[in-house]
């Protein structure tokens, strides 16, 4: 198998450019990449869409290669898992590597649900549930999403320039446990074709918690209990997501006519 990095795209250069302007830009680029990949690419290739918007671009690259398995297409949310989890290290006054299990739902956006919920912290070599050594509800509904949800932006606003190292050790993040696995008790994120796991209609590149096996077979972390907070939260992203993957196909139409 081989990896292939999508991190090519047409960027948010301009002052007052939107999300549907970068959506707009890219979907000719990643119907160009994916009939490539289609015509000459492994069937087995791994795809890790990096550019933005990377789940609807994903989305693009992948119908337009329908010889590739559509489970091989993934986009970039690790970058938002690990600025979650350095989010709940500090706030613990742990290691980042004490925080496991992490979630990013959604979109790779400002609508993008972080859930600390299901999260795990290692404290004294003992794996304890994350909210109860916390105590902060409020905060992990409030603070901690919205900082999460804007990072990014905020990164660009103080050094007028994108995190590319962080993406890229990102990247590299997702393709390792792509490649070797997730650990026994761990999983990550990654953004992948819904199935219709929560309540998610399939047909979406969407982020889940997932497992990952030796090799690159990944399964979606199926009994997660979700409460209406987390439901509302998942449903605005997907609802994003829907509005994107609908103008993504009309820029498609009026191409191709």
């Amino acid at each position: 198998a081989v990896v292939s990095t999508q991190s090519g795209h047409y960027g948010r250069g301009l002052k007052g450019m939107e999300r549907k302007d970068l959506l707009a830009k890219n979907n000719d680029i990643f119907r160009v990449t994916g009939k490539a990949i289609d015509s000459v690419g492994k069937k087995s290739i791994k795809v890790v869409v990096v550019g933005n918007p990377c789940n609807t671009n994903a989305l693009t690259c992948m119908k337009n290669a329908p010889s590739i398995p559509k489970e091989n297409f993934t986009c970039l949310t690790r970058l938002d898992q690990n600025r979650a989890k350095s989010q709940l290290a500090h706030k613990l006054g742990v290691s980042v590597s004490q925080i496991m299990n992490v979630i990013i739902w959604g979109n790779h956006s400002g609508t993008q649900f972080p859930d600390a919920r299901h999260a795990s912290v290692v404290l004294n070599g003992v794996i304890q549930p994350l909210t109860g050594a916390l105590s902060d509800d409020a905060w992990i509904k409030s603070d901690f999403i919205t900082t999460v949800q804007s990072r990014g932006a905020a990164v660009i606003k103080a050094r007028g320039l994108s995190s590319a190292m962080s993406a890229a050790k990102a990247i590299g993040d997702h393709t390792r446990d792509w490649w070797f696995g997730t650990k026994e008790g761990e999983f990550t994120s990654m953004g992948v074709i819904s199935d219709g796991s929560y309540n998610i209609p399939a047909g979406i590149i969407y982020s889940f918690p997932v497992t990952i096996q030796a090799g690159g077979k990944w399964s979606i972390v199926q009994g997660l209990k979700q409460d209406d907070f987390a439901t509302e939260k998942m449903v605005a992203t997907y609802n994003e997501l829907q509005e994107e993957a609908t103008e993504a196909a009309k820029l498609a139409a009026e191409a191709d006519n």
